[in-house]
């Protein structure tokens, strides 16, 4: 009951914006290990859809830069997947030896934030939807999020709040 109590007592803060900005990794992280996975997935695609973080595409370059080798491949997996076939086949010159539409992770540590970028920007424009199924990507890697920084954080821990009010 005490995690509890300390977890609504925390979700407060944000909701009556009296939360400390410093605090908002070590809270997130603390409620990421607590709260089900579709809440925490929601909190990250409000950050991602804030004009006051990054657009989603640069967002995704950032998390692919600080993401582990096959954190790199099951994101672009998950990019690649939200394309069809032909804006895949677009896509290739910028992935070479991307032929299947399966990166391995000798692959994806091959490329470049930019172009993950431009990955990312074309799924969106394709499919919008590509940000929720991002976020819950990114919800079973809470680590990672936390490189986005403070805005994002800030932003996440609101909208979780929100949802626990």
């Amino acid at each position: 009951m005490a995690l509890l109590d300390s977890l609504k007592n925390l979700l407060g803060q944000y909701t009556s914006g009296t939360a400390s900005e410093q605090d908002a990794a070590a809270h997130f992280q603390q409620v990421a290990q607590s709260a089900d996975p579709g809440t925490l997935a929601q909190g990250i695609a409000a950050a991602m859809r804030s004009d006051q973080t990054p657009p989603f595409n640069e967002l995704v370059a950032q998390l692919f830069a600080n993401g582990s080798t096959d954190q790199k491949a099951a994101m672009l997996n998950s990019l690649l997947g939200a394309l069809s076939p032909d804006q895949r086949a677009k896509l290739s010159a910028l992935l070479p030896g991307v032929s299947s539409g399966s990166v391995t992770g000798a692959q994806a540590t091959g490329l470049s934030p930019d172009v993950v970028a431009q990955v990312a920007q074309q799924a969106e424009q394709h499919n919008p939807s590509i940000v929720d199924h991002m976020s819950s990507f990114y919800a079973q890697h809470p680590t990672l999020v936390k490189t986005l920084g403070t805005a994002a954080m800030m932003i996440a821990m609101r909208k979780i709040a929100e949802r626990h009010a």
